[in-house]
């Protein structure tokens, strides 16, 4: 397995451009399945989770073609015909997201057998929301030897889903279903993240009609097809705020690009409380911290527009070196402060009990080997290894390379000393 080192104390100064964001594009990727015709798909992170969807639509009856444009990566998926409506576990088990082919297979040719995705680390991750979206929109589920087996004959209809709680994964599941479903949908209690707006922005492209993306009431007026489009996938709001507490934890000045600061004003509003210096700027944000000791902060997260869950892990890197004791509660996943273990190896002092840890500053971390539990975690540990004295070495960074793309370049090329380790006592590879 590779590894990553850092050897920390290096200052960053420079410019990252922000990838397109990973969550938006992996169900973009999924939105394929409604057309025949070709959808092109520009600013495509290229990440081993979108690679991992590319693969379960090829065995669909996708044609998946990875190009570089004029603007950057492109990626092409056309399905002239499924000729498979089965998403077998083999495929699925790699990346929860894939369960979410199911709804446009049942849409497309009313009936889908998909495998239920495999556990979680970092929390449960139930699926019911999405089953259920689906039988009010008129499937018949079965579940049978960890296979969801759904058919709708007819075709889907129009129905009211009102969710019991704020679901991304299953607002976005109800979006590509009702799509192609006779009649009106409407969802209540949507998930209002900016990578809904996308899909129904790329979906509205397709020909779909839908309006209220982004607030906790969305209308879909099913169409009979939807048509081939280019579609620009939307900035990674999750990068761009880990860039940003990169920055902000190894010091320095750091311009982030391709984004937006709304994305993720949560988080700057956080940083600029603890101490760092953030400025906004119509294509993304400058990042400056010149030495000085950050001030504690205490958050909570929350769904969107409310601090990320995705970038407490983060945050939490951050916080080790403030003066004083910052509070971060977890409210979206039960077990969602693995790397908090890791973090007091380089010498972090923090303090978990259910929901809340408790992060007692400390004047310096200590490089040291660590391992990664989950993507955002592992992503976490680099940015701590960016301060830490010493070199620090991060293992099982195959979760990091499903949402982080080229991180090594992006940050060696700001200055930080990072190089990637291939392979036990392999080769490495210096940036």
């Amino acid at each position: 397995m590779d590894r990553i080192a850092i050897t920390g104390g290096a200052r960053l100064q420079g410019e990252i451009a922000i990838s397109g964001a990973k969550n938006s594009a992996i169900k973009l990727m999924a939105a394929s399945l409604l057309t025949d015709e070709p959808l092109r798909l520009t600013n495509m992170p290229r990440l081993a989770d979108t690679r991992f969807l590319g693969a379960l639509l090829r065995r669909l009856g996708t044609e998946v073609e990875e190009v570089n444009g004029p603007d950057g990566p492109q990626t092409v998926l056309t399905t002239g015909e499924i000729t498979s409506a089965i998403a077998p576990y083999d495929l699925v088990r790699q990346m929860r997201a894939s369960f979410n082919v199911l709804g446009p297979l049942l849409a497309r040719t009313g009936q889908a057998k998909v495998s239920l995705p495999g556990g979680c680390a970092i929390g449960a991750r139930p699926v019911d929301l999405h089953l259920k979206a689906l039988e009010a929109l008129g499937a018949q589920i079965d579940l049978h030897e960890g296979y969801v087996y759904a058919q709708a004959p007819r075709g889907l209809k129009g129905a009211q889903i009102d969710f019991p709680f704020v679901s991304v994964g299953a607002t976005e599941h109800a979006l590509l279903a009702a799509a192609l479903a006779r009649g009106e949908t409407v969802i209540g209690n949507a998930a209002c993240e900016p990578e809904i707006v996308d899909l129904a922005d790329c979906l509205n492209a397709m020909g779909a009609r839908i309006e209220g993306a982004g607030t906790p009431v969305v209308r879909i007026l099913g169409v009979d097809r939807l048509k081939g489009a280019t579609h620009a996938v939307v900035a990674d709001r999750i990068e761009t705020g880990t860039y940003a507490l990169a920055a902000a934890m190894a010091g320095g000045e750091v311009r982030l690009t391709n984004t937006r600061t709304d994305f993720v004003e949560s988080l700057l509003t956080k940083m600029e409380e603890a101490g760092v210096e953030v400025e906004r700027r119509a294509d993304g944000m400058v990042i400056r911290r010149n030495g000085h000791r950050l001030a504690p902060v205490e958050l909570t997260t929350d769904p969107y527009p409310g601090f990320a869950t995705d970038l407490q892990a983060q945050f939490m890197a951050l916080m080790t070196l403030a003066d004083g004791e910052s509070v971060i509660r977890e409210t979206i996943f039960e077990n969602r402060f693995m790397h908090a273990p890791e973090l007091m190896r380089l010498g972090a002092e923090v303090a978990v009990a259910g929901g809340e840890a408790r992060v007692k500053g400390v004047e310096r971390l200590t490089g040291a080997p660590v391992m990664a539990t989950d993507l955002r975690a592992s992503v976490s540990l680099v940015i701590a290894g960016l301060a830490a004295q010493g070199e620090t070495t991060v293992s099982r960074v195959y979760h990091l390379d499903r949402g982080f793309e080229r991180l090594e370049e992006k940050l060696s090329a700001c200055g930080a000393q990072i190089r990637r380790i291939r392979g036990e006592g392999g080769q490495e590879d210096e940036e």
